[in-house]
C-alpha cells in the first residue's frame, strides 16, 4: 500500500478510535476528486504557496491545496515516488524509478529543465538539505543502498555515500551537517555527515520495525520515526530512544475461508488481524 494511503488510514482510524470513547470532536473535511491516472506514493506540500505535488506512477499533479483545482501535471515521471524542493535555485525535482533518473523542473513555470540520470538505480526516497544545499536522493539500490547528492542549480551529482542497507527509506537532515536515513530491513537509523560523505553512526531503532517516513525536529533536537509497528522519537544527538508514538493493536487474524483465495499479506510483516485499537500519544515538553 502506498505510504500516503497507509498514513492516511492511520489518521482515520485514530480519530474514529478516538471519537467513539472520548470527548465529541468536530473535524472539517472537504474533498475533491483531482482525476488523473495512477496510483500515489509521496504527496509534497510547498511551504508558503498552498501548492500540493501528487505523485501519480507516471506523471506528478499539481494541485492548489485550499481549493482543490488542478493547477499543472509534469508528465514523463515513470515509477515516480518522491518531489522535493531547492527554493534558492527555484527547481523542484522528481524521483523516477522506472527508468532511474531525477526530473529537474522550474518550480515558478513547472517546465521540465532536464532529467538527470542516476546510475545507482532503485531511486525512492528524496528531500532537500538547506545546510549544504543539496538535493538528497535515498536509493535501493544494489549491492548496498545509497544516499546521494545533486546540486539543486545545475542538476550535477556531487555526492554518493554508501549505506549499510539495501532498503534505505526516508532521509532527515538536522541543518548543523547530519542527515539521518532509515533503514527498513536492519531497523536502524545512519547518520551521513555532509563534510565527508561518510556514515558516522548506526543507531538501533528497537522496538520500532521497519523504519520508513522520518523528521528532525530541530528545536528539540529530536527524530520522528515512522515504523511498521511502534514509531518512536530518537535523540538527535545520541540516537536514545526517548518516547514512543504510536501503536495500532491488531486482533487475532481472521480465519481463511475454504477455498476462497489467499489473503493479501497485510504488507510489512505478514497476514494480522484486523485493528482494534490505535493508540495515538501526545508527547509535550
Amino acid at each position: 500500500m502506498p505510504r500516503i494511503s497507509r498514513i492516511a488510514s492511520a489518521f482515520f482510524i485514530a480519530v474514529s478510535f478516538y471519537a467513539s470513547v472520548g470527548s465529541a470532536q468536530t473535524f472539517k473535511v472537504v474533498k475533491w476528486n483531482i482525476g488523473g491516472d495512477g496510483g500515489t506514493d509521496y504527496v509534497t506540500a510547498e511551504a508558503g504557496t498552498g501548492r500540493v505535488f501528487v505523485s501519480r506512477g507516471t506523471h506528478v499533479m499539481v494541485v492548489d491545496g485550499p481549493r482543490g483545482n488542478v493547477l499543472g501535471d509534469i508528465v514523463d515521471t515513470p515509477g515516480v515516488h518522491g518531489i522535493a524542493f531547492a527554493p534558492k535555485a527555484n527547481h523542484g525535482f522528481t524521483t523516477n524509478g522506472g527508468d532511474s533518473t531525477v526530473t529537474m523542473f522550474d518550480l515558478a513555470t513547472l517546465a521540465v529543465i532536464k532529467k538527470i540520470k542516476v546510475p545507482n538505480g532503485g531511486l525512492d526516497g528524496i528531500t532537500y538539505d538547506e545546510y549544504d544545499d543539496r538535493i538528497i536522493l535515498t536509493n535501493h539500490s544494489r549491492p548496498l543502498g545509497t544516499l546521494v547528492a545533486i546540486d539543486p542549480k545545475s542538476g550535477d551529482i556531487v555526492g554518493t555515500a554508501e549505506l549499510e542497507d539495501v532498503a534505505p527509506e526516508g532521509a532527515a537532515a538536522n541543518g548543523k551537517g547530519w542527515i539521518y536515513v532509515n533503514n527498513e530491513s536492519k531497523n536502524t537509523i545512519q547518520v551521513i555527515d555532509v563534510g565527508t560523505w561518510k556514515a558516522v553512526q548506526s543507531w538501533p531503532v528497537a522496538p520500532c520495525e521497519h523504519p520508513t517516513g522520518i523528521a528532525y525536529d530541530g528545536t528539540s533536537n529530536r527524530i520522528f520515526v515512522g515504523c511498521g509497528k511502534t514509531s518512536v522519537v530518537v535523540e538527535g544527538a545520541s540516537g536514545k530512544i526517548v518516547a514512543y508514538l504510536f501503536q495500532p493493536e491488531y486482533g487475532p487474524p481472521l480465519a481463511p475461508v475454504p477455498g476462497a483465495a489467499a489473503a493479501p499479506s497485510g504488507g510489512r510483516g505478514g497476514p494480522r488481524g484486523p485493528i482494534v485499537a490505535a493508540w495515538f500519544f501526545a508527547i509535550t515538553q
